[in-house]
């Protein structure tokens, strides 16, 4: 399956003409994505509990073969306070992405101050069994889930690792091209070493540009993804003053014929999957 290429979140105000006509009404942005990326990451539901209405709504927006990758709630990731009511309401609010074939993965982004412990991990292993049969992957910050029996664990209990590319600094997990279950993901937040902790607005941490050498020392990396994944997203979180769109429209053309467009679908196999009719996999 060809590489998925798109950006986390869609509804920036200063995509406007960079992605977005100045006069297109917001209301009509993800139709103008959904023209150029095949793929988009939902960031709002971290912050707010998704309806399974609100993205019955993103389907009929966007065309057959357009895929959603979703992010898990932060009381799910951060506060770790959801019960399984809430947990049960979220997979809920999935079920018109997951029965239309266009759920792509559920992304559990967790901080930096999460170490890999024995609570956390039961916590990761509650989820997996909450969001049993989706394809969850789960992101982490600190460089301490950096080690073998981590990526064991990750594979026994199915989950995908989201290898990412930041600023190098030292409690920050480097770029690491794991693939512990069908889907590789990957996410590019900048290199913006001097904004990531200093910065009077949140949106300047990911201000940061990569350069046409950056991306091509990634494609080689996510050409070796694609040859292990079933499906591999690339999602650019670099989102300031358009970054993200830049950066995901270069390395579309460096990637060429591996990226693909929108009416790639999701295979029925996913589909089945994600309604909870398949198996779930822990192939690396």
């Amino acid at each position: 399956m060809a590489v998925r290429i798109g950006t986390s979140g869609f509804q920036y105000d200063d995509w406007r003409e960079i992605l977005y006509p100045r006069e297109l009404p917001k209301k009509r942005f993800l139709e103008r994505y959904a023209e150029e990326f095949d793929a988009v990451e939902l960031n709002f539901t971290y912050y707010g509990m998704p309806s399974a209405r609100a993205l019955a709504a993103l389907v009929r927006r966007t065309p057959e073969g357009f895929g959603f990758a979703v992010k898990l709630h932060g009381s799910m990731t951060h506060s770790r306070d959801a019960d399984e009511t809430s947990c049960r309401t979220f997979l809920e609010a999935l079920r018109p992405l997951a029965d239309g074939g266009r759920l792509l993965a559920v992304l559990g982004q967790f901080p930096q101050s999460l170490w890999p412990d024995a609570a956390a991990r039961a916590h990761l292993e509650l989820l997996r069994e909450r969001f049993s049969g989706l394809p969850l992957v789960y992101e982490f910050r600190n460089r301490r889930w950096i080690r073998d029996e981590v990526r064991r664990w990750l594979r026994s209990i199915g989950v995908g690792m989201c290898c990412v590319d930041q600023p190098r600094l030292p409690d920050l997990i480097p770029p690491v091209l794991w693939v512990t279950a069908p889907t590789a993901y990957v996410r590019f937040h900048g290199r913006n070493a001097e904004k990531w902790y200093q910065h009077e607005v949140a949106a300047e941490r990911y201000d940061y540009r990569y350069g046409t050498e950056d991306l091509r020392e990634w494609k080689g990396r996510i050409e070796r993804l694609e040859a292990k994944a079933e499906r591999t997203l690339v999602f650019f979180n670099n989102h300031f003053r358009g970054n993200a769109v830049h950066n995901a429209r270069e390395l579309k053309g460096l990637l060429g014929g591996s990226a693909g467009g929108a009416g790639g679908g999701v295979s029925r196999r996913d589909a089945e999957t994600q309604r909870g009719t398949g198996t779930r996999s822990g192939r690396p």
